[in-house]
Parts: structure tokens; C-alpha cells; sequence
């Protein structure tokens, strides 16, 4: 099986942070499905919906408790040359699972950096732009308070 250097280091730090992307990609992936699926693969567990219990913490940082349960789809591929990709999104979102999916398998192989120009850099920047503008929104529609101090009669 080949992997990417990045893979076979132990750095899951990059890939942790292409699987984040693609994660929170939306319809992006779908201008890319015909370069994705022109490699033959298999699907070792097709794209399924099921659940995940979501945990929280108290404050951020007090005691952890169970929030509740989310929808998630989950896939699994086997590339022709044998690199396995995986995906979790949130949501049912088969076909997005899929090509989430076949891009981590991608992004595994000998052409990862062709993977990340095409794929990982744009949405990254497109995803970081959203956030950036969304809280730009969310901070104009902020209301500050202030402290009064009562004087005593």
C-alpha cells in the first residue's frame, strides 16, 4: 500500500487537518467528483447515516456531560493501488461522505500535493472566509452592557 511521507511519519497533524476540511465542506466536493472517482475504487463500507453522541464540557473546561446525539455519515474506500480513505460529515450526506472519502484517499497518495492546490488549500480559505464573515455579522449585532454603580440614598 502506498501512502503519503506525511502518513507513514506519523504526522497526523496534517491529516487531521485535511480531514477538518473536508469534513466541513459542502457542495465544493461536487466540482470535483468526476477527477476523484475517474481512479477505480471500492467501497469498503458504503457511505451509511448512523449516530454520535456530542459531549460538552461545562464552561469549556468544567465537567464533561452528554450533550446529545447528531447524524453523521460515514464512508470508507479502497483506492485501486490499496490507500483506504475515511470520512465522517455531519449530517446524511451519502454522496459527500463518499467523495470526502475518496479525497483522503488521494491526499494519501503520491500526488498529495496536487491533492492539497486543488482541494484542501481552496476550501480552507473559502471555509476561513466564511467564519471571518459570519462573525463579522454575529459582532455587529452585539450588545454591550455596561455596569452601572447605584448610588446609596
Amino acid at each position: 500500500m502506498q501512502q503519503h511521507e506525511h502518513a507513514q511519519t506519523g504526522d497526523m497533524s496534517l491529516r487531521q487537518h485535511w480531514m477538518a476540511v473536508l469534513a466541513r465542506t459542502g457542495e465544493q466536493l461536487d466540482e470535483h467528483a468526476e477527477l476523484l472517482q475517474a481512479q477505480p475504487y471500492e467501497r469498503l463500507r458504503p457511505a451509511q447515516v448512523g449516530m454520535v453522541m456530542v459531549r460538552a464540557r461545562a464552561g469549556g473546561d468544567g465537567q464533561a456531560f452528554n450533550l446529545g446525539e447528531m447524524t453523521v455519515t460515514r464512508c470508507v474506500v479502497k483506492l485501486a493501488q490499496g490507500t483506504l480513505g475515511y470520512s465522517y460529515v455531519a449530517g446524511r450526506q451519502l454522496r459527500r461522505a463518499e467523495l470526502a472519502a475518496l479525497a483522503d484517499a488521494h491526499l494519501q497518495g503520491p500526488e498529495h500535493e496536487t491533492w492539497m492546490q486543488r482541494l484542501v488549500r481552496p476550501m480552507a480559505k473559502a471555509q476561513r472566509r466564511e467564519r471571518a464573515e459570519k462573525a463579522e455579522r454575529s459582532a455587529q449585532t452585539r450588545v454591550r452592557f455596561s455596569t452601572l454603580v447605584r448610588g446609596e440614598d
